[in-house]
């Protein structure tokens, strides 16, 4: 808990004089990342899903340097499942073929929680806080094939839920194959291991991307499929269809 803490502020330092030292050169602030509709939200770590339709938002901020900001919300259409994380992210290494980020973000999630007093029932939306920290190290072969890892710690910040989380992945990426004129396919195939307090698994997950070249639409399939597992509300095999609208826009100062 305080290892993560003192990451934060660590990163928050970094991040103001990064912020200093580039205004200076008034290089332009890039947002990119995506918009999406899917018929099943599913979390950062794909064991959890919404189990209903739900719409995500993610995006990068950052002034091309080592330092991003990078916000992700995932809410169903009602609002109440889901939740919501802002990554303070560093690229520690950012070479041609060898790339490492580490990162930490403060995030809430959203629950159905059932609420007895006096004979009544009734259920709330209740809020759960967590902090985490993550290492991603990578390394890129060309324009169209890399291999990687990703490790998260959770931390939970109340007694009713989840304390502590390990996520450890390892991943494959197929970038950008040309399918037949404008049209593309990637393909992300991954395996990992999740640990959430007590309860521990092994599963396959990856997702596969349609996409177009001259066009901001895309769409993705993600499955999530169990080896061996005791997690309490992990599903054998899930799976979701999502529609996303990608933007990369540069902002420059007027002055």
């Amino acid at each position: 808990m305080k290892k993560c803490l003192s990451f934060i502020l660590v990163l928050s330092l970094f991040i103001n004089t990064n912020s200093n030292a580039q205004d200076s050169t008034n290089k332009p602030l890039i947002l990119a990342g995506n918009i999406g509709v899917t018929n099943n939200g599913i979390s950062i770590i794909p064991t959890f899903s919404l189990k209903q339709p739900a719409f995500n938002f993610t995006a990068s901020f950052s002034k091309g340097g080592r330092f991003s900001l990078d916000p992700d919300v995932r809410l169903t259409f009602d609002g109440r499942k889901g939740g919501a994380m802002l990554w303070f992210r560093y690229k520690m290494v950012d070479g041609k073929k060898f790339h490492f980020r580490v990162g930490a973000h403060p995030a809430f999630n959203l629950a159905l929680k059932t609420v007895t007093e006096v004979n009544k029932s009734w259920t709330i939306t209740q809020a759960r806080r967590f902090i985490a920290t993550e290492l991603a190290p990578s390394y890129s072969f060309n324009n169209h094939f890399s291999i990687g890892a990703y490790y998260l710690h959770g931390n939970g910040l109340q007694t009713d839920g989840p304390i502590s989380t390990h996520f450890v992945n390892f991943n494959t990426a197929f970038s950008n194959m040309n399918i037949g004129g404008d049209y593309a396919l990637s393909f992300n195939p991954q395996v990992y291991y999740l640990q959430v307090d007590q309860q521990d698994g092994f599963y396959l997950t990856g997702n596969i991307i349609l996409s177009n070249k001259k066009s901001p639409f895309a769409f993705m399939y993600l499955y999530n499929k169990e080896i061996r597992t005791n997690i309490v509300g992990s599903k054998n095999l899930d799976w979701n269809v999502t529609m996303m609208y990608n933007f990369n826009k540069a902002f420059r100062s007027l002055k």
